[in-house]
């Protein structure tokens, strides 16, 4: 099994930035997928999850409104839209199959 996280980096406030998890080595299109972040000093939260078919999403309430997480199961890949970002949204974030593997993560920094 194989998470692969892309497309962190440092952002203002404000801004926006699209995370991308290729997955590889189990069945993606009926697997649930995650997306979590930890901040320095604190622990690792669930931001959003989605279900197999994609029509089934829940948030964190901090990022409702602002995060869309989406997949392409043809693709093998979850996806987060952040938009709107604050500097509390400061962590490395992480997708998780199905409970069980996660990916290296990727930092986001919200900075100005």
């Amino acid at each position: 099994v194989q998470l692969v996280e892309s497309g962190g980096g440092l952002v203002q406030p404000g801004g926006s930035l699209r995370l991308s998890c290729v997955a590889s080595g189990f069945t993606f299109s009926r697997s649930l997928m995650r997306w979590y972040r930890q901040a320095p000093g604190k622990e690792r939260e669930l931001v959003a999850n989605i279900n197999s078919a994609g029509g089934s999403t829940n948030y964190a309430d901090s990022v409702k409104g602002r995060f869309t997480i989406s997949r392409d199961n043809a693709k093998n890949t979850v996806y987060l839209q952040m938009n709107s970002l604050k500097p509390e949204d400061t962590a490395v974030y992480y997708c998780n199959a199905i409970g069980a593997y996660w990916g290296q993560g990727t930092q986001v920094t919200v900075s100005s």
